[in-house]
């Protein structure tokens, strides 16, 4: 930066205006504005320093050109978690919120070189079974369960109400998961990818992942976790953990701040009115404009080094901000006159999402029919009064109030709801898990 150049100041309410040095990614402020972070940050060049957490710091690369080359660079970084010199050295909180997300676990995301292709085989050999009209027939049936629990209201929180269901339910189908482990699940991604409750959220998410595998060495059947076991890789029971683990925490969370998003945008501008033939357009550009991911993909350098004009050292904690780097103005022409998919909500390179697809598919499928089961759906509340979910990693709302014209509920299938209902009323000791009522409800559902 020269003379002649004002120095950047720091979006409002940012501690970077009192404190200096690195800027935080965590906090109400950031949930609120992060484009007000990401432009300053550009600020500092194609990396910028970042801490994701107190005390725990990072770089953060900003630029697509530099995210696109690490990425897919094997060769200078390195994944395994295991190199994180800060961690190593004991410099980062043990009780850190962020470290149940960043340690490492003995699955594909933290894997490297040989390990890295044989983890990964297995995944998508498994994911590849997966019939895709199947998928989409299931999607959709459990969309018009959602909407059948509160269509007649004329309102729902259209996050808590179906985007935040809609991934663990296809889940529970995908890898024939009981309610009971499904909702673990679900509390303990939710927590890890929140920061809060982390280390507690990460227990019980292991923890159920863990049931989920004994119970399919003993009962296998057509899912992904049994394919998974049958695989030539023939994984053991620790890495069937963590591969589902894996599988899980990137299929539900991220999956429920797209939907989630992709029906922020179709509701807030005006340029998706006619809504019926834009969703595959609505939905590239949240991918673009507003990922569900954020701020991910850790790295090491293997060796001290200069990278886009920083240097770096062996170990150091280097992240993508795929939400920076897919709304760099230095995109927007070229964005404008090549492909629609280009962005890095998917990231890239040999650890790029392997489900992609599918995920594309669900989301289609469960925006669609929620605007064809409730075309005059528009948001309830002023845009600018939703409020954005805490931490360095996810984009997603707190909640999304919506209102409708009410239908009238189905006879036959309103009896599904009136046992849910009646199930609540139960103690709590008695009706069990939450989730498993809703799941049973669901089954009971399925057969009217």
């Amino acid at each position: 930066m020269d003379a002649q150049t004002p120095v950047p100041v720091p979006p409002p309410g940012c501690p970077a205006h009192a404190a200096g040095g690195r800027i935080p990614l965590y906090g109400p402020e950031f949930a609120a504005d992060p484009q007000a972070y990401y432009a300053y940050l550009r600020h500092y060049g194609p990396t910028a320093p970042v801490e994701l957490a107190p005390g725990v710091e990072a770089t953060l690369v900003t630029d697509y050109p530099a995210a696109l080359q690490l990425l897919q660079d094997n060769g200078s970084f390195r994944k395994d978690a295991r190199r994180w010199r800060a961690f190593n050295e004991g410099l980062i909180p043990p009780d850190s919120p962020v470290v149940p997300l960043l340690a490492y676990r003995p699955s594909a995301m933290f894997a490297d070189g040989a390990e890295h292709l044989r983890l990964r085989q297995a995944i998508t050999d498994s994911m590849a079974r997966v019939d895709t009209r199947l998928l989409s027939r299931r999607t959709e049936q459990i969309s018009d369960y959602l909407i059948a629990q509160f269509s007649s209201r004329g309102s729902a929180d259209l996050l808590g109400d179906y985007a935040k269901q809609l991934p663990l339910f296809v889940f529970n189908q995908l890898f024939g998961c009981p309610a009971e482990i499904g909702d673990r699940v679900l509390f303990g991604i939710s927590g890890m990818f929140d920061g809060v409750n982390a280390e507690k959220a990460a227990e019980v998410f292991f923890g159920a992942a863990a049931e989920l595998v004994a119970l399919k060495r003993n009962d296998p059947g057509e899912d992904v976790p049994s394919w998974l076991m049958q695989h030539q890789a023939r994984l053991s029971d620790q890495e069937m953990v963590y591969q589902l683990a894996l599988l899980m925490a990137a299929g539900t969370e991220p999956l429920r701040n797209l939907i989630g998003n992709t029906l922020h945008r179709l509701l807030t501008h005006d340029a998706y009115a006619y809504r019926g033939g834009l969703i595959d357009e609505a939905l590239d550009d949240t991918l673009w404009e507003n990922p569900p991911v954020a701020n991910l993909a850790p790295h090491y350098p293997a060796a001290d080094m200069e990278f886009a004009g920083t240097k770096l050292y062996a170990g150091d904690l280097v992240m993508v901000s795929f939400a920076a780097a897919n709304t760099s103005p230095a995109l927007a022409t070229a964005r404008q006159s090549g492909s629609n998919r280009s962005h890095l909500a998917w990231s890239a390179g040999p650890h790029g999402c392997p489900s992609k697809e599918p995920a594309r598919q669900i989301t289609v499928t469960a925006v669609e029919n929620l605007l064809n089961k409730l075309p005059d759906v528009e948001l309830a509340v002023p845009e600018e009064s939703l409020t954005w979910r805490p931490g360095p990693f996810n984009r997603g709302l707190t909640t999304l109030p919506a209102r409708f014209t009410p239908t009238a509920p189905a006879t036959a299938r309103t009896s599904a709801r009136e046992e849910t209902a009646a199930r609540t009323e139960q103690p709590s000791a008695a009706r069990g898990a939450e989730r498993g009522g809703m799941w049973s409800s669901f089954l009971s559902w399925l057969k009217k």
